[in-house]
């Protein structure tokens, strides 16, 4: 973690002009390019993608506020047990092997209503948002910054689903209520002393996309297919776009997730914000015919997308255990 990695090339990390896909043009040059990505690197960038540049810079505005609020008050709006939305400590996710991410955040996501089917029937990450009632500046600059990054993200499933030889809407008739989570995250200045320590470790994402925008510092850092990490570095006006762990299941292993980190090297506070966009959770993956040859088997079995993406929260975020005995434990920590 010592030796800074170079920035990557546009050949190695592309930046696809997204104009044909929100202006409704022909596609099909563009998911030949966004198909070349997922072959080679996972990663690519996305501009003039529809996002007003406006809705961006509110949120980061409002972010920035919201991290230079006191603990106590961000506390009073914790992550809750049952939804997980709200406010996130410093020293809850931690990865196999690393120090716990030297990061705080706060979660939202599709915000559902006590009475909404899904969330009576108990289905976890199903429910409300909570926002601070002092602070409507958060909801505001938050919602409106969701509401784009999800036209978005099914924008670019209809790319993904034309890049692979398949109707648009075939990721899309598995959105009708898609775990769609977004994160303003905040990184301490201070660098790292622990070799283990990063502001995120090494790690794939998990589901179908991130949509991913940060802010001038930069910090992430992804591993190429030869094993060099190299930096994904702030170009204005763009999202990094980056395939989870699901779309190995999808294609046969056509479309692969990269392993990447975030390292804050700058000394100086960091902020991003990543969409996590999932499909519904009874949504069941499987492999596609269009990915493998006649008789060729699927290298994977069908997993329902809920079912996994909650497997994987357990993992790194201490997932299932309340708040109160985590404080109590010591594994809380924040400025």
């Amino acid at each position: 973690m010592n030796s800074i990695p170079r920035a990557a090339t546009p050949q190695e990390v592309p930046i696809l002009d997204l104009t044909p896909l929100v202006t409704g043009g022909d596609i099909a040059e563009l998911a030949g390019q966004l198909r070349h990505a997922c072959e080679t690197i996972g990663f690519f960038y996305v501009r003039d993608h529809g996002v007003p540049q406006k809705v961006v810079d509110d949120v980061f505005d409002a972010t920035k506020r919201f991290f230079d609020l006191p603990l106590s008050e961000r506390m009073l709006i914790k992550i809750d047990d049952r939804f997980r939305r709200g406010y996130m400590p410093q020293g809850i996710n931690q990865h196999p092997g690393y120090a716990p991410d030297l990061k705080e955040s706060y979660e939202f996501g599709l915000d559902l209503p006590l009475d909404d089917p899904a969330v009576v029937a108990g289905l976890a990450l199903h429910g409300p948002n909570r926002w601070p009632d002092a602070h409507p500046w958060l909801r505001r600059a938050a919602e409106a910054y969701f509401d784009h990054t999800m036209m978005l993200g099914r924008n670019l499933l209809r790319l993904f689903a034309v890049s692979l030889g398949e109707p648009e809407d075939r990721f899309l008739a598995h959105c009708q209520k898609p775990m769609v989570q977004s994160r303003l995250f905040h990184y301490p200045a201070d660098v790292a002393q622990d070799e283990n320590a990063f502001g995120v470790a090494p790690h794939t994402d998990y589901g179908m996309i991130t949509l991913l925008t940060q802010d001038p510092i930069g910090g992430l850092e992804l591993r190429k297919r030869d094993g060099e990490w190299v930096r994904a570095p702030y170009i204005p006006g763009t999202f990094i776009i980056n395939l989870g762990d699901m779309f190995k299941v999808w294609t046969n292993d056509l479309y692969v997730s990269n392993l990447h980190r975030v390292v804050n090297r700058s000394g100086q506070e960091r902020y991003s914000i990543p969409t996590f966009f999932n499909l519904d959770y009874d949504a069941l993956v499987s492999c596609l015919p269009s990915c493998r040859a006649a008789g060729e088997p699927a290298k994977y079995e069908p997993i329902k997308s809920g079912d996994y993406l909650v497997g994987r929260f357990r993992s790194v975020q201490k997932f299932g255990r309340s708040m109160t005995e985590l404080e109590a434990e010591g594994a809380v920590r924040g400025s």
